[in-house]
């Protein structure tokens, strides 16, 4: 089953609330943050953009190419597979072993600013997986968080530099985020029981 396969089965679970978010608004949002990346870093000297897989890779490489629009500059890109450090591991092959499916990390993050991009900012525990992650690799000089939507709701002390929106949702609630390369579609929506 693939995660698009997935997402569908949880939306005839739960019943659609809201769209929060849709085509124009993620595209707004997203070029909100690759200015803001801009100024936070004086430029992208040394920056490069991971995103966490698997809708974090596509928001990097929008934001990507909004960063090269704006500053006549490509920016390091990178993808992230933290299958392996979750503390949440539930999604196994048929011999029990994780499907991981790989990162590929530009040669060296050492000293580098790198900006993890992710869909969905909510207990903290992705985020937490991709600094182990990333600390395998190398030693950034700076990790810094860039989320479409915070929904709140944190059980570690993580926050994000950059968000598109804040949605402040309940614990029953699901946030769904759906991207045109994914899902054929760009939106951002509230599932409720």
């Amino acid at each position: 089953m693939d995660l698009s396969e997935k997402r569908i089965g949880v939306a005839d679970v739960l019943n659609e609330k809201a769209i929060v978010l849709d085509e124009q608004a993620i595209s707004r949002a997203l070029t909100r943050i690759a200015h803001e990346i801009i100024e936070k870093n004086k430029g992208i000297e040394d920056c490069v953009l991971i995103g966490i897989r698997t809708r974090g890779i596509f928001l990097a490489d929008r934001l990507a190419k909004r960063i090269n629009q704006i500053e006549g500059k490509e920016i390091e890109l990178g993808e992230l597979d933290i299958t392996l450090y979750r503390d949440d591991l539930s999604k196994k092959s048929n011999d029990g072993e994780p499907i991981v499916k790989g990162s590929d990390i530009p040669a060296n993050i050492t000293d580098k600013k790198v900006i993890l991009v992710d869909d969905v900012l909510f207990t903290g525990r992705t985020v937490r997986a991709a600094m182990d992650a990333l600390v395998d690799l190398g030693r950034p000089s700076q990790i810094q968080l860039a989320v479409l939507v915070d929904r709140g709701h944190r059980e570690l002390p993580i926050r994000a530099d950059f968000v598109g929106k804040n949605v402040p949702t309940s614990q029953s609630e699901k946030i769904t985020v759906t991207l045109t390369e994914v899902d054929q579609v760009d939106q951002v929506t509230i599932l409720e029981n």
